[in-house]
């Protein structure tokens, strides 16, 4: 971990030395030195994952696909959430317009005495015996985290104005590695925020959230992907695979229960399967089911809903579909 650690950190720094920094004492912005030093991380990070899902994902996609694709303009939109995303366009946009508010947050509390708990300090006493304490202290972190992302999975699928805003998500009716990124922006603000104040809850050290989030996006990508795998008997207990994640994006199964268009659904587990064995939402059949939203299909099965063809379109009926207007 630390060898890693420090070759990232290397590749970080002449990065930001030999292009970034020039470039903001060129434009005037010094002044943001230190985010543009975490901003260049963060697009080596994302840079890491394309190369790897272009690598190793994308070719198992063609291996073992699960059905071929008919409308590859809905995946060049998820190509276009993807980098969005991967390469840090969302994260510039929610610096400027969300973070300054967090800042002032965090600080008050600060203030008041309240600096959040330290997991790691909590954790100290577990690991004398552990040959690499950081290793250890990483799993601990993906498991909190992920459990987190369990909980903020079911409230999607559980509330319905925030479902209203998912439902993009679900609505991919091609589903592809790609497909991870498709989100409402307001949908992933959210997400990221509750996320951002777990890590700030427990003391969660800037290296050790952005390697949680890489390989939590990694691993999102796989499961995603349009590839007839599945992990075995004990593997998809221990992991989410690609067949256990589409059957939480089948039409009438991962997001209904109890009917249809009851909101509820199965397999909400983003990285392990244990959340939803411990709280009886897994679906272990062994099926590749259609992907999609029920309400996207023609009557009398659906209402034939348009979920929108371009990410404007997409966002814009997204807000449309909270507000009851689509």
């Amino acid at each position: 971990m630390e060898t890693l650690s420090a070759g990232f950190t290397g590749a970080q720094q002449a990065l930001f030395e030999s292009v970034v920094q020039p470039l903001l004492y060129a434009l005037g912005g010094a002044s943001l030195l230190e985010d543009a030093y975490v901003a260049t991380g963060w697009w080596l990070v994302g840079m890491l994952q394309l190369v790897l899902m272009l690598a190793v994902i994308a070719p198992l996609q063609r291996w073992r696909p699960v059905e071929a694709l008919t409308d590859r303009a809905a995946v060049r939109v998820d190509i276009l959430y993807t980098l969005l995303q991967r390469l840090g366009v969302l994260r510039v946009l929610m610096f400027f317009a969300v973070d300054p508010l967090w800042n002032a947050l965090f600080g008050w509390l600060s203030l008041q005495g309240l600096s959040g708990w330290q997991l790691d300090a909590w954790l100290a006493p577990w690991w004398p015996g552990v040959t690499d304490g950081a290793v250890f202290a990483f799993v601990v972190y993906l498991l909190v985290f992920d459990l987190a992302d369990y909980g903020i999975h079911r409230g999607q699928h559980g509330i319905p104005a925030w479902w209203a805003l998912h439902a993009l998500h679900h609505s991919q009716r091609q589903m592809t590695m790609w497909s991870d990124s498709r989100n409402h922006l307001l949908d992933g603000l959210i997400r990221d925020s509750l996320l951002v104040l777990l890590a700030r809850a427990i003391g969660m050290p800037p290296a050790q959230f952005v390697a949680v989030v890489a390989l939590t996006q990694l691993l999102e990508s796989l499961s995603h992907a349009n590839l007839r795998l599945g992990f075995g008997l004990l593997g998809e207990r221990l992991l989410v695979s690609p067949r256990f994640h589409r059957m939480h994006h089948g039409i009438g199964r991962g997001h209904e229960s109890g009917g249809a268009g009851t909101l509820g659904g199965h397999n909400f587990a983003v990285l392990f399967p244990v959340w939803d064995l411990v709280f009886g939402t897994a679906d272990f059949k062994d099926r590749f089911e259609p992907t999609g939203v029920r309400d996207q299909l023609p009557a009398p099965a659906g209402r034939a809903r348009d979920y929108g063809c371009g990410f404007w379109a997409q966002q814009w009926r997204g807000l449309q579909r909270m507000v009851g207007r689509a």
